[in-house]
């Protein structure tokens, strides 16, 4: 059997007729089996579009779309051994629990015993033993995300899709939320799609991540990859709060930002370049104590770290400094002294 869960070859979809412009171009990816894929963008670049193609709610106006080695871009969804879960959880309001956990199995004829010993042990699965006769309105929004994700799962899918299916929750539920859908996903070994806008929560679950703009990928890769060595100014923007500025690459692959230089960290023709460059790479210091002078006209405090925004000859340059440090307590109009560790910055592309 193909180690690979899911696969786009060329894939293509507009709406209407072939005047109508593409919402997604021509893409190539692979969804390894037992592994979690994030597709991840804003609102209005294909992710979503994507993910209905797979569960066959979309059908690709060209290319050619794999699960588990076979091509099913023809097939409709009912053909597809694939199972979704809604931002919305779409339960039947008037169902129990175990009523909403089993009624894929009922409409296929299962035989009532199994559907009863399946649907109990998908709800096990998902900590939800002993709620067979709730009702949806009775439940909180995490028990009601955990009844749609055993919905799918009572269903044994070779692949399970997710769409947005975090961001009807409260911040601290989609923490815990989030990392329970990791757990089982891999404890289970499922194959997973998942589609969010939210990088952190793609950070978080994913073991590569998709990053989509205006229908085609910008950058496929593992979130410490996408991260760290963004390459386009895009995806940096994207996957955090990276500030791009105008930077001078050498023949040794030296860069110069001003009167900093750093390494650049993938291969790079001499010449303006963007460089990419995150509030944490930045290192704060008494005043001379680095390469970049500033000061300091904002400082605010989060808890555990603290931001802040320095004056320099580069511009306004935002930092993110662990409160615990010594940096923390520098009063606002304080000259400080600005260096860049080499983790945190990165050669995004030529300079326009």
């Amino acid at each position: 059997m193909t180690d690979i869960g899911i696969e786009f070859r060329q894939v293509t979809k507009r709406y209407g007729d072939r005047r109508a412009p593409l919402v997604v171009h021509g893409i190539d990816f692979t969804v390894r089996r037992g592994t979690l894929t994030t597709l991840l963008g804003p609102s209005g670049c294909g992710k979503t579009t994507v993910l209905r193609m797979i569960a066959g709610l979309e059908t690709p106006t060209s290319g050619r779309i794999l699960i588990d080695g076979q091509d099913v871009t023809d097939l409709g969804a009912a053909e597809r051994n694939v199972s979704m879960v809604f931002q919305s959880y779409a339960l039947f309001p008037h169902l129990n629990v175990i009523e909403n956990v089993s009624y894929g199995l009922t409409v296929t004829g299962v035989a009532r015993a199994e559907v009863v010993q399946r649907a109990q042990a998908a709800m096990a699965s998902v900590g939800l033993s002993g709620y067979d006769r709730r009702l949806p309105g009775e439940l909180s929004g995490g028990q009601q995300q955990r009844v749609a994700v055993a919905r799918a799962l009572v269903l044994e899918p070779a692949v399970m899709l997710f769409d947005e299916p975090l961001s009807n929750l409260d911040a601290r539920l989609r923490r815990s939320m989030r990392e329970e859908i990791r757990t089982l996903q891999q404890r289970l070994g499922l194959t997973v799609a998942y589609v969010t806008h939210d990088q952190s929560e793609a950070l978080a679950v994913s073991d590569q991540i998709i990053v989509m703009e205006a229908g085609r990928i910008a950058q496929a890769g593992t979130p410490q990859q996408l991260y760290d060595h963004p390459q386009t100014a895009f995806v940096a923007g994207f996957m955090g709060e990276a500030m791009l500025f105008d930077g001078v690459a050498a023949v040794d692959g030296a860069v110069r930002l001003g009167p900093l230089t750093v390494q650049a960290d993938r291969s790079v023709r001499a010449g303006p370049v963007k460089i990419a460059v995150r509030p944490e790479a930045w290192q704060v210091g008494p005043p001379g104590s680095g390469p970049l002078d500033g000061t300091l006209v904002k400082s605010s405090y989060l808890g555990s770290v603290r931001e802040l925004t320095v004056a320099t000859a580069l511009g306004e340059v935002f930092v993110v400094v662990a409160e615990a440090g010594a940096d923390a307590s520098r009063p606002v109009g304080a000259p400080v002294g600005l260096a860049l560790r080499q983790v945190g910055v990165s050669v995004v592309n030529a300079a326009d």
